[in-house]
């Protein structure tokens, strides 16, 4: 369940994002991306802006539902205490292994 939430929460923030940078703003930032008549011309531009603001809305919410899920689910969930860097690896050798060292072939005369 955690990762079907999860996968949810960052495809809506990725859409949330999208969404947010097509609308028309006072510059005209990215406005212009969709070809020489701007992204206004995919419905016409009322209707452009009324859905572009109804679907960030949406995805707002959608967005802060998930994150709350994500919180309350995290917060419930058991953890172990401690930290990794203390455990001991399961299999220790007791004996000591020494390095190869390379030997040098004696020039026979």
């Amino acid at each position: 369940m955690e990762t079907v939430l999860l996968v949810l929460h960052l495809l809506v923030a990725i859409f949330l994002v999208c969404f947010i940078l097509m609308q028309k703003s006072g510059g005209g930032a990215l406005d212009g991306l969709g070809g020489g008549s701007g992204a206004s011309n995919f419905l016409n531009a009322r209707g452009t802006s009324n859905f572009l603001t109804k679907t960030t809305a949406v995805l707002a919410t959608i967005f802060f539902l998930t994150s709350i899920s994500l919180s309350i689910y995290y917060k419930n969930v058991e953890r172990k205490a401690g930290s990794i860097l203390n455990t001991a690896p399961v299999e220790q050798s007791s004996e000591p292994v020494a390095p190869d060292v390379p030997t040098v072939p004696t020039a026979e005369k």
